[in-house]
Protein backbone atom coordinates (compact mmCIF):
# COMPACT_ATOMS: atom_id res chain seq x y z
CA UNK A 1 0.00 0.00 0.00
CA UNK A 2 1.39 3.52 -0.68
CA UNK A 3 2.05 5.30 2.48
CA UNK A 4 0.40 8.38 1.06
CA UNK A 5 -2.94 7.74 1.03
CA UNK A 6 -5.88 10.19 -0.45
CA UNK A 7 -6.53 12.07 2.93
CA UNK A 8 -2.78 13.63 2.87
CA UNK A 9 -3.96 15.66 -0.43
CA UNK A 10 -5.17 17.85 2.02
CA UNK A 11 -2.47 17.85 4.57
CA UNK A 12 -1.75 21.70 4.82
CA UNK A 13 -2.75 23.05 1.40
CA UNK A 14 -1.50 20.02 -0.21
CA UNK A 15 -3.15 19.57 -3.81
CA UNK A 16 -1.32 16.88 -6.18
CA UNK A 17 1.92 15.27 -5.35
CA UNK A 18 4.09 12.74 -7.32
CA UNK A 19 7.33 10.93 -7.41
CA UNK A 20 10.69 10.31 -9.37
CA UNK A 21 13.73 8.79 -8.99
CA UNK A 22 15.68 10.91 -12.25
CA UNK A 23 18.34 12.92 -10.05
CA UNK A 24 19.16 15.77 -12.72
CA UNK A 25 17.45 18.25 -14.19
CA UNK A 26 16.25 18.09 -17.65
CA UNK A 27 16.48 22.06 -18.10
CA UNK A 28 19.95 22.26 -16.36
CA UNK A 29 21.30 23.64 -19.77
CA UNK A 30 18.28 26.59 -20.12
CA UNK A 31 19.46 27.26 -16.77
CA UNK A 32 23.29 27.93 -17.90
CA UNK A 33 22.59 29.76 -21.06
CA UNK A 34 20.30 32.21 -19.22
CA UNK A 35 22.80 32.87 -16.81
CA UNK A 36 25.81 32.82 -19.33
CA UNK A 37 23.55 35.48 -21.50
CA UNK A 38 23.14 37.70 -18.05
CA UNK A 39 19.78 37.58 -18.23
CA UNK A 40 19.54 36.32 -14.54
CA UNK A 41 20.74 40.12 -13.40
CA UNK A 42 21.45 41.10 -9.93
CA UNK A 43 19.85 37.37 -8.63
CA UNK A 44 23.88 36.46 -8.17
CA UNK A 45 22.75 33.70 -6.02
CA UNK A 46 21.51 32.06 -9.19
CA UNK A 47 25.12 32.02 -10.85
CA UNK A 48 27.75 31.67 -7.78
CA UNK A 49 29.03 28.38 -6.80
CA UNK A 50 25.48 27.32 -6.02
CA UNK A 51 24.83 26.74 -10.13
CA UNK A 52 26.77 23.97 -10.01
CA UNK A 53 25.08 22.75 -7.26
CA UNK A 54 21.87 22.27 -9.31
CA UNK A 55 23.40 19.80 -11.29
CA UNK A 56 22.03 16.71 -9.34
CA UNK A 57 20.00 15.92 -6.44
CA UNK A 58 23.00 14.42 -4.86
CA UNK A 59 24.74 17.71 -5.10
CA UNK A 60 22.25 18.97 -2.12
CA UNK A 61 21.63 15.60 -0.36
CA UNK A 62 24.29 12.80 -1.50
CA UNK A 63 21.92 10.02 -0.32
CA UNK A 64 19.36 10.97 -2.51
CA UNK A 65 17.50 7.88 -4.35
CA UNK A 66 14.33 9.84 -4.63
CA UNK A 67 12.32 12.52 -4.64
CA UNK A 68 8.33 13.30 -3.17
CA UNK A 69 7.27 16.53 -4.78
CA UNK A 70 4.23 18.60 -3.41
CA UNK A 71 2.18 21.26 -4.74
CA UNK A 72 1.01 23.62 -2.09
CA UNK A 73 -2.19 25.45 -3.20
CA UNK A 74 -2.55 29.22 -2.29
CA UNK A 75 -5.78 29.65 -4.79
CA UNK A 76 -7.92 30.04 -2.80
CA UNK A 77 -6.78 32.72 -1.27
CA UNK A 78 -6.22 34.36 -4.82
CA UNK A 79 -9.56 34.26 -5.65
CA UNK A 80 -10.90 35.94 -2.01
CA UNK A 81 -8.43 38.59 -2.93
CA UNK A 82 -8.92 39.42 -5.92
CA UNK A 83 -12.53 39.64 -4.35
CA UNK A 84 -11.34 41.81 -2.29
CA UNK A 85 -9.71 44.00 -5.35
CA UNK A 86 -13.23 44.79 -6.84
CA UNK A 87 -14.83 45.97 -3.30
CA UNK A 88 -14.86 49.72 -2.56
CA UNK A 89 -12.69 49.04 0.57
CA UNK A 90 -9.27 48.14 -1.91
CA UNK A 91 -7.20 51.07 -2.01
CA UNK A 92 -5.89 49.90 -5.90
CA UNK A 93 -2.53 48.57 -4.37
CA UNK A 94 -1.94 44.88 -5.13
CA UNK A 95 0.71 42.64 -3.37
CA UNK A 96 1.52 39.11 -4.55
CA UNK A 97 -1.12 36.67 -3.77
CA UNK A 98 1.46 33.98 -2.36
CA UNK A 99 2.18 36.24 0.39
CA UNK A 100 -1.71 36.31 2.01
CA UNK A 101 -2.10 32.39 1.04
CA UNK A 102 -0.30 30.86 4.21
CA UNK A 103 -2.17 32.02 6.90
CA UNK A 104 -0.49 35.56 7.08
CA UNK A 105 3.42 33.99 7.21
CA UNK A 106 6.07 33.52 5.65
CA UNK A 107 5.55 30.10 3.26
CA UNK A 108 8.54 28.63 3.84
CA UNK A 109 7.65 28.48 8.00
CA UNK A 110 4.10 26.37 6.93
CA UNK A 111 5.36 24.53 3.51
CA UNK A 112 8.47 23.43 5.98
CA UNK A 113 6.25 22.42 8.66
CA UNK A 114 4.05 20.43 6.64
CA UNK A 115 6.73 18.41 4.91
CA UNK A 116 8.47 17.45 8.17
CA UNK A 117 5.51 16.16 9.24
CA UNK A 118 5.58 14.07 6.33
CA UNK A 119 8.84 13.22 6.43
CA UNK A 120 7.90 11.90 10.18
CA UNK A 121 5.04 9.69 8.60
CA UNK A 122 6.78 7.94 5.96
CA UNK A 123 9.60 7.31 8.30
CA UNK A 124 6.94 5.42 10.30
CA UNK A 125 6.31 3.34 7.39
CA UNK A 126 9.84 2.70 5.97
CA UNK A 127 12.92 1.61 7.74
CA UNK A 128 16.42 2.95 8.04
CA UNK A 129 14.32 6.11 5.62
CA UNK A 130 16.89 9.23 5.63
CA UNK A 131 15.75 12.81 4.07
CA UNK A 132 16.03 16.35 3.24
CA UNK A 133 13.51 18.61 2.88
CA UNK A 134 13.53 20.71 -0.30
CA UNK A 135 12.18 24.58 -0.44
CA UNK A 136 13.51 27.36 -3.12
CA UNK A 137 15.74 28.16 -0.05
CA UNK A 138 18.61 25.01 -1.50
CA UNK A 139 20.16 24.69 -4.97
CA UNK A 140 17.33 22.91 -6.45
CA UNK A 141 15.61 23.69 -9.59
CA UNK A 142 12.23 22.96 -8.18
CA UNK A 143 9.72 23.71 -11.10
CA UNK A 144 11.98 20.91 -12.91
CA UNK A 145 12.12 18.35 -10.36
CA UNK A 146 8.12 18.77 -10.11
CA UNK A 147 7.77 18.66 -14.37
CA UNK A 148 9.93 15.53 -13.64
CA UNK A 149 7.72 14.05 -11.17
CA UNK A 150 4.77 14.80 -13.67
CA UNK A 151 3.17 17.23 -12.07
CA UNK A 152 2.97 19.91 -14.74
CA UNK A 153 5.04 21.42 -17.53
CA UNK A 154 6.67 24.81 -17.88
CA UNK A 155 4.32 27.86 -19.39
CA UNK A 156 5.70 30.57 -21.80
CA UNK A 157 5.89 32.42 -18.45
CA UNK A 158 8.68 30.35 -16.63
CA UNK A 159 6.31 29.74 -14.17
CA UNK A 160 4.95 25.05 -13.83
CA UNK A 161 1.15 24.60 -14.98
CA UNK A 162 -0.99 22.22 -14.06
CA UNK A 163 -3.60 20.90 -16.17
CA UNK A 164 -5.69 20.59 -12.90
CA UNK A 165 -4.35 22.64 -10.57
CA UNK A 166 -2.96 26.07 -12.22
CA UNK A 167 -0.09 27.42 -11.10
CA UNK A 168 -0.97 29.23 -8.00
CA UNK A 169 0.88 27.04 -5.63
CA UNK A 170 4.60 26.79 -3.84
CA UNK A 171 6.60 23.56 -4.22
CA UNK A 172 8.57 21.65 -1.56
CA UNK A 173 10.31 18.05 -2.15
CA UNK A 174 11.67 15.32 0.21
CA UNK A 175 14.72 14.14 -1.10
CA UNK A 176 14.84 10.09 -0.13
CA UNK A 177 17.81 7.77 0.25
CA UNK A 178 15.29 4.87 -0.87
CA UNK A 179 13.66 3.80 -3.85
CA UNK A 180 9.81 3.44 -3.15
CA UNK A 181 7.07 1.14 -4.63
CA UNK A 182 5.13 4.51 -6.02
CA UNK A 183 3.68 4.99 -9.67
CA UNK A 184 5.27 7.63 -11.42
CA UNK A 185 3.91 9.89 -13.62
CA UNK A 186 4.40 10.24 -17.32
CA UNK A 187 6.15 13.75 -17.50
CA UNK A 188 3.75 15.94 -18.62
CA UNK A 189 3.56 17.67 -22.42
CA UNK A 190 3.46 20.88 -22.94
CA UNK A 191 -0.62 22.32 -23.42
CA UNK A 192 0.56 26.28 -23.77
CA UNK A 193 0.30 25.86 -27.72
CA UNK A 194 -0.12 29.20 -29.62
CA UNK A 195 -1.99 30.92 -26.13
CA UNK A 196 0.53 34.01 -25.87
CA UNK A 197 -1.82 35.44 -23.19
CA UNK A 198 0.86 35.82 -20.56
CA UNK A 199 3.32 37.53 -22.90
CA UNK A 200 0.80 39.82 -24.26
CA UNK A 201 0.32 40.83 -20.83
CA UNK A 202 3.39 41.70 -18.69
CA UNK A 203 3.97 45.45 -19.16
CA UNK A 204 7.42 45.29 -19.16
CA UNK A 205 8.03 42.54 -21.54
CA UNK A 206 10.01 40.05 -19.58
CA UNK A 207 9.06 37.11 -20.97
CA UNK A 208 11.12 35.08 -23.38
CA UNK A 209 8.69 33.08 -25.05
CA UNK A 210 11.02 31.15 -27.03
CA UNK A 211 13.45 30.17 -23.81
CA UNK A 212 10.32 30.41 -21.24
CA UNK A 213 12.56 32.29 -18.77
CA UNK A 214 12.08 35.88 -17.72
CA UNK A 215 14.50 38.83 -18.10
CA UNK A 216 14.99 39.18 -14.44
CA UNK A 217 15.69 43.23 -14.56
CA UNK A 218 12.39 43.69 -16.46
CA UNK A 219 10.11 41.62 -14.22
CA UNK A 220 8.23 43.26 -11.42
CA UNK A 221 8.56 40.73 -9.22
CA UNK A 222 12.55 41.07 -8.89
CA UNK A 223 12.36 45.06 -8.48
CA UNK A 224 9.46 45.37 -5.87
CA UNK A 225 10.89 42.19 -3.68
CA UNK A 226 14.86 41.89 -4.90
CA UNK A 227 15.59 45.19 -4.43
CA UNK A 228 15.92 46.29 -0.85
CA UNK A 229 16.45 49.95 -1.73
CA UNK A 230 17.27 52.71 -3.94
CA UNK A 231 18.78 51.62 -6.81
CA UNK A 232 18.06 50.29 -10.47
CA UNK A 233 15.17 52.34 -11.96
CA UNK A 234 11.65 50.51 -11.90
CA UNK A 235 11.63 48.49 -15.06
CA UNK A 236 10.38 50.33 -18.32
CA UNK A 237 6.42 49.33 -18.74
CA UNK A 238 6.29 48.82 -15.17
CA UNK A 239 3.42 52.34 -15.18
CA UNK A 240 1.14 50.43 -17.06
CA UNK A 241 0.76 47.63 -14.29
CA UNK A 242 -1.48 47.45 -11.56
CA UNK A 243 -0.15 49.00 -8.49
CA UNK A 244 2.02 46.00 -7.67
CA UNK A 245 4.27 47.08 -4.09
CA UNK A 246 5.22 43.37 -3.77
CA UNK A 247 5.69 40.88 -6.13
CA UNK A 248 3.28 40.53 -9.33
CA UNK A 249 0.96 38.23 -10.58
CA UNK A 250 -0.27 39.41 -13.73
CA UNK A 251 1.27 36.83 -16.37
CA UNK A 252 -0.82 33.81 -13.66
CA UNK A 253 -3.98 36.09 -13.63
CA UNK A 254 -4.25 35.37 -17.30
CA UNK A 255 -3.35 31.76 -17.74
CA UNK A 256 -6.13 30.13 -18.98
CA UNK A 257 -5.02 27.16 -17.01
CA UNK A 258 -6.17 29.39 -13.87
CA UNK A 259 -9.10 29.22 -14.76
CA UNK A 260 -9.98 25.70 -14.82
CA UNK A 261 -9.93 24.89 -11.34
CA UNK A 262 -12.57 27.62 -10.98
CA UNK A 263 -14.83 26.05 -13.52
CA UNK A 264 -14.36 22.85 -11.50
CA UNK A 265 -15.55 24.54 -8.27
CA UNK A 266 -12.71 26.11 -6.66
CA UNK A 267 -14.31 28.84 -4.23
CA UNK A 268 -12.41 31.49 -2.22
CA UNK A 269 -11.52 30.89 1.06
CA UNK A 270 -12.96 32.57 3.78
CA UNK A 271 -11.76 35.03 6.59
CA UNK A 272 -8.77 36.21 4.21
CA UNK A 273 -8.71 39.27 5.91
CA UNK A 274 -8.86 38.29 9.81
CA UNK A 275 -6.35 35.60 8.91
CA UNK A 276 -3.70 38.30 6.95
CA UNK A 277 -5.35 41.60 8.91
CA UNK A 278 -1.85 42.80 9.28
CA UNK A 279 -1.47 43.39 6.08
CA UNK A 280 -4.64 44.30 4.77
CA UNK A 281 -4.72 47.09 7.14
CA UNK A 282 -1.03 48.73 7.01
CA UNK A 283 -1.47 48.24 3.10
CA UNK A 284 -4.38 47.32 1.35
CA UNK A 285 -7.20 49.88 2.88
CA UNK A 286 -5.54 53.16 4.09
CA UNK A 287 -4.77 55.64 1.28
CA UNK A 288 -1.69 55.21 -0.30
CA UNK A 289 -0.47 58.14 1.04
CA UNK A 290 -0.96 57.37 4.34
CA UNK A 291 0.51 53.72 3.74
CA UNK A 292 3.69 55.51 3.30
CA UNK A 293 3.25 58.38 5.91
CA UNK A 294 2.62 54.83 8.37
CA UNK A 295 5.58 53.19 7.09
CA UNK A 296 7.78 56.04 7.19
CA UNK A 297 6.95 56.54 10.97
CA UNK A 298 8.09 53.11 11.76
CA UNK A 299 11.84 52.51 12.46
CA UNK A 300 13.46 49.88 10.36
CA UNK A 301 13.82 47.77 13.26
CA UNK A 302 10.60 48.49 14.11
CA UNK A 303 9.27 47.51 10.80
CA UNK A 304 11.26 44.06 11.11
CA UNK A 305 9.72 43.36 14.33
CA UNK A 306 5.90 43.81 12.94
CA UNK A 307 6.41 42.04 10.19
CA UNK A 308 8.60 39.70 11.66
CA UNK A 309 7.60 35.99 9.79
CA UNK A 310 6.25 37.50 6.60
CA UNK A 311 7.33 37.45 3.38
CA UNK A 312 7.17 41.46 3.71
CA UNK A 313 10.11 41.06 6.30
CA UNK A 314 12.26 39.95 3.25
CA UNK A 315 12.53 43.33 1.38
CA UNK A 316 12.07 45.78 4.64
CA UNK A 317 10.69 49.23 5.33
CA UNK A 318 13.37 50.75 2.71
CA UNK A 319 12.31 48.77 -0.36
CA UNK A 320 8.85 49.08 0.40
CA UNK A 321 8.97 52.59 0.53
CA UNK A 322 10.55 52.61 -2.80
CA UNK A 323 8.12 50.55 -3.98
CA UNK A 324 5.48 52.99 -3.13
CA UNK A 325 6.87 56.11 -3.93
CA UNK A 326 6.77 54.44 -7.41
CA UNK A 327 2.81 54.43 -7.15
CA UNK A 328 2.62 58.03 -5.52
CA UNK A 329 0.30 59.98 -7.42
CA UNK A 330 1.43 63.84 -7.37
Amino acid sequence: MSPFSDELLSFHKIVDWGYTEELSPRSYDRLESWVGKGEHGTLGYLADHRLDARKSLQEVFPDTQSSLVFLFSYHREKLALENFYQSSESNGLKIASYVLGFEGKDYHLLVRESLEKLAEKLSEKISDLKWRLSLDIQPVLERDLAHRAGLGWFGKNSMLISKDKGSFFIIGSLLLNKKLELPKRAVETDHCGQCRACVEACPTQAINEETRTLTAEKCIATWTIEHFKEGPSAPRGMENASGEIFGCDICQDVCPWNQRPVRMGLAPVEGLEKSNALIFDQFLKKTPIEVIENLEFHSSRGFVREFKNTPLERTGKRGLLKNLQFWKKP
